[in-house]
C-alpha cells in the first residue's frame, strides 16, 4: 500500500468498521493530544481502551487502563499508536501476537514506520500511518469544515447530526 496518501473511501471505511480502539501511548492529561483524542472517539460511541504501563488500573475518561495490548480482554479492531515511529515497531509486532488480530493499525501522526507496516500488511491488517482519526473523522463528517478548515470534500447534502447533543456530526450518512 501507498503510505503516502489514502483514499478517503478506505478512510471512512475503516472508520465506520472500528468499533474496538486500543490507544496505545494514553495520557490521563486533559492537555495532551492522545486525551484529547480519546475524549473525541468515545464520544462518538468508539470504545476506547487506553494503553499505558505507567497508569495500568487506573481509569481516563471512565475507561480501565492496561498496561499492554494482551491484558485487554476481547477482541480489538484498530491499534492505535501514540508513542513514536521507532516505539511502533515493538507495539506493531505486540499487536501481531493477538488472537484475533486487530483489523488496523493506525499510527498518529509524524509515526511513521514503513518496516513495521510490512510486518503487519503482510499478515493481512491494514495499516494507516501519519494520520489522526479524530482529523479524519472530522474532515470526512464535516466538523472540521467549522474551523475553517478545507476538508477537501465538496458536497451539497446536508450535515447528519450525531444524535447525541449539537454540533456533533457523523460519517455515517446515506450515500457517503
Amino acid at each position: 500500500m501507498n503510505h503516502d496518501s489514502y483514499d478517503d473511501a478506505l478512510i471512512r471505511r475503516i472508520l465506520r468498521e472500528t468499533k474496538r480502539i486500543a490507544l496505545v501511548g494514553a495520557s490521563a492529561n486533559e492537555a495532551r493530544p492522545s486525551w484529547i483524542v480519546t475524549k473525541y472517539l468515545i464520544d462518538r460511541d468508539y470504545d476506547v481502551i487506553p494503553v499505558n504501563p505507567g497508569l495500568a488500573g487506573k481509569t481516563i475518561l471512565g475507561k480501565t487502563v492496561y498496561s499492554s495490548l494482551k491484558e485487554i480482554p476481547g477482541p480489538i479492531d484498530m491499534v492505535e499508536i501514540f508513542r513514536n515511529s521507532e516505539a511502533a515497531s515493538a507495539i506493531t509486532d505486540e499487536a501481531l501476537a493477538l488472537d484475533p488480530l486487530p483489523k488496523i493499525i493506525w499510527m498518529q501522526l509524524s509515526v511513521r514506520n514503513d518496516e513495521a507496516a510490512a510486518r503487519a500488511e503482510a499478515k493481512g491488517v491494514t495499516v494507516i500511518m501519519n494520520r489522526c482519526p479524530k482529523i479524519e473523522y472530522g474532515r470526512l463528517s464535516g466538523e472540521i469544515g467549522w474551523q475553517g478548515i478545507n476538508s477537501r470534500i465538496i458536497s451539497a447534502k446536508k450535515p447528519m447530526l450525531a444524535g447525541k447533543g449539537f454540533q456533533k456530526l457523523t460519517i455515517n450518512r446515506p450515500g457517503t
